[in-house]
Order: C-alpha cells, then sequence, then structure tokens
C-alpha cells in the first residue's frame, strides 16, 4: 500500500500566488435568527411580485436545459434601456465575474510583482482607497500589479492635476477601476469629474456603479462616449437579486468581444436572467423603492447626527458612521448584543467608522434607540 501523503506534503502542489492569496472576506451572513441585518447593503424590500411570479412559473422541464449561453433576451432589454446595442452589453454572474473577466482580458501577468521590482504599466491594475475590497483580491489571483492610491481625507476623490503631483498615479496603468458612488465611503462623483479622469487614462477604465440606482447622477454616457471605458452594474444592490447573481458590463463593441472571448460558457444561470428580464419589465416598482431608501437615509443621517455621529454624505444604500465615546470596533458588538448586525472594516482609512446599509423605516429606527440606549 502506497504511504499517504500528509497535508504538508498536499500543501506544496498548490500554487505560490493561490498559497499567499489573502481572500475576500465578505460580510457575515448570520445564522442567529432576529437579527436586523445592515451590513451587507442587500435592499430590504423584496423582487418584484412580477419578478416572483416569472421566476416561479420557469422552475419546470427548463431545469434540465442549458440556459441562453450569451442571455441574449436580457442583452436585448438592457440595450434598450441604455440606448446602445446588444454587442455593448456582456452579462455575468454578478458584477464581481465581470470585474474578474475585466483583469484576466486586460492586464498582462507581471514576471516580478514585489515590491521595489521594476513595474510594466501593461501588469498594473489600480484603484482608490478604500474602495471595494474585492478589487486587491482579483489582481492578487491573476498576479498582476497593484497600485493602491488614497482618496482625499474626506473620501472626495482627487482630481487629475493632484493625480498628476502626486506623481504615484499611472496613467498608463492597463485597467482603472473607479467605484462610483465609492464603497465603503458613500460618496458620489460628478461625472464631469469622472469624464476628466477617463480622457486621461490610456488604459481600460471601469467605473463601477454598483450603487448608483440611490445616486442623483450616472456615467453610463461615458462607456458609450469613450472606447476604452466600462460601466459596470449589478442587479444585486438595488434591484433584490443577490440570490440570483446577475451583472453587466456596458461598453465599446470591441472590449465587450474581447470580454466574450474569456467568459465562462453559460456563465448566467437561466433562472437568472428570467428574473432579470422580468424586473426591467417592472422598473416602476423599483424606483419607487430607491424613493423609500433615500428618504430612510437623509432620516438616519439626521438622527445619528444628532446623537454624535459624523456620518459622511451618502449617495448609496448604505452610510459610514463616525461613532462617539467609543470605538466603532466597540460599537460593533455593542449593536451586535442588541440584534443590529453593521459592518466595520479594520483598514486604517476606515477603522473608526461603521458602514450601515439603509434598511426599512422600522429597521433604522431600531438602530437608533439601540444607540441611544448604548448611550
Amino acid at each position: 500500500m502506497a504511504k499517504s501523503r500528509n497535508s504538508k506534503g498536499s500543501a506544496r502542489l498548490i500554487r505560490r500566488l493561490v498559497h499567499d492569496l489573502h481572500a475576500y472576506v465578505p460580510g457575515e451572513q448570520p445564522k442567529i435568527k432576529g437579527l436586523i441585518k445592515l451590513n451587507t447593503n442587500e435592499n430590504p424590500y423584496p423582487p418584484s411580485p412580477k419578478v416572483l411570479a416569472a421566476v416561479r412559473a420557469a422552475v419546470d422541464g427548463r431545469l434540465r436545459l442549458y440556459p441562453n449561453p450569451t442571455a441574449e433576451k436580457l442583452r436585448a432589454k438592457l440595450a434598450k434601456l441604455h440606448r446602445c446595442q446588444p454587442e455593448n452589453i456582456l452579462v455575468g454572474n454578478g458584477s464581481d465575474e465581470v470585474l474578474a473577466l475585466a483583469t484576466r482580458t486586460f492586464v498582462e501577468v507581471a514576471e516580478n510583482t514585489k515590491r521595489g521590482a521594476r513595474r510594466d504599466s501593461r501588469t498594473v491594475v489600480q484603484y482608490f482607497t478604500p474602495s471595494y475590497s474585492l478589487y486587491p483580491v482579483l489582481v492578487d489571483i491573476h498576479g498582476a500589479v497593484k497600485n493602491a492610491v488614497p482618496l482625499n481625507a474626506d473620501f472626495t476623490m482627487p482630481d487629475v492635476a493632484a493625480l498628476k503631483r502626486g506623481k504615484v498615479w499611472d496613467f498608463n496603468a492597463a485597467l482603472t477601476l473607479v467605484t462610483t458612488p465609492n464603497a465603503p465611503g458613500g460618496r458620489g462623483y460628478a461625472t464631469a469629474q469622472l469624464d476628466k479622469l477617463c480622457r486621461a487614462q490610456n488604459g481600460v477604465v471601469v467605473l463601477d456603479e454598483a450603487y448608483v440606482d440611490f445616486a442623483d447622477a450616472h456615467a453610463m454616457a461615458l462607456a458609450l462616449k469613450h472606447p476604452h471605458v466600462l460601466v459596470a452594474r449589478t442587479f444585486s444592490k438595488a434591484y433584490s437579486l443577490c440570490f440570483q447573481r446577475v451583472g453587466y458590463f456596458v461598453g465599446h463593441r470591441d472590449l465587450i468581444a474581447a470580454l466574450d472571448k474569456i467568459r465562462d460558457s453559460y456563465n448566467v444561470n437561466g433562472l437568472g436572467q428570467i428574473a432579470a428580464e422580468a424586473t426591467l419589465d417592472d422598473l416602476k416598482y423599483y424606483r419607487a423603492g430607491f424613493k423609500k431608501i433615500v428618504e430612510t437615509r437623509t432620516w438616519l443621517t439626521r438622527e445619528l447626527t444628532r446623537l454624535g455621529f459624523r456620518v459622511l454624505p451618502s449617495q448609496t444604500n448604505f452610510i459610514l458612521a463616525k461613532p462617539p465615546l467609543h470605538p466603532a470596533k466597540t460599537w460593533l458588538q455593542a449593536l451586535r448584543e442588541r440584534k443590529l448586525l453593521v459592518r466595520w472594516f479594520s483598514a486604517p482609512e476606515v477603522t473608526a467608522y461603521l458602514r450601515i446599509t439603509i434598511g426599512t423605516p422600522t429597521e433604522a429606527k431600531a438602530l437608533v434607540e439601540a444607540v441611544r440606549e448604548i448611550l
């Protein structure tokens, strides 16, 4: 009988890149009943009844068949919504997949990623910090080079002139990722400022608009104006389809065609496609929900400010708030003990803050009551 290999022997089979990788850490999915979940930026309102009916009606013999490989009907509806052509759209298994595809499509693998090594802009993925914590994970998985550049102290975005003066930003980077509105900061960025940044970049720019439905403006026009710009959208945050995982890119047909070459076959499940199509047929329902979330955001911002929190301006379905008296991590635990789940990040730029998802008015009032009790 062959001698069994121990775990140390198995570890040697794993690529060094993977062995050293720090994986993305998602928000807690609680197993305790009764928690008010304000930590993962989900829409507190359910999908449209029409969407639920469409999904139920599709649970039939079709489950044994493969879905449409290119999400053809969904792309046609999205093209109509965004006033472009289906060839300008790529649909993915959530916007996370299309972001990963962009890294794999437009960025060369670096021969040496160690600090101080000579850097080739073709291997560089850059982004502002703080922003979506998946970005550095995608870069590390690909074996590329990270260029994380700080936002201003108030989480506003440096303008092009400031980026040039700083001499850290790479205007030739293969891929630039901009979360707009920002997460976890919550701030929105003016389309004119984003346009100026896009025009200054020589590589591909992705404007990640996961939260744009809660904002005053959007930058979709830039994806159709510039041949090197992609806009990422998702059906998760605003359209209550986190469970189905549907996201997409809008951009120049050449970029979309390149991304499509390395897209996994049948990458978007059939029920997800049907749910997203039905969503686009009932936008009035969702827009009413967006209005309620924005109203609750305004109320919660005002109430927490009165209680001594420093709440940053938000154009998203969450707020970033610096609590009084105690460290944010202490507040995290104190709120959890009162069955309220919010998010805390250990990154230095945001360690003093809590990120709080905007729930229903009832959930927001429960949060405020818990804060009063802790104070």
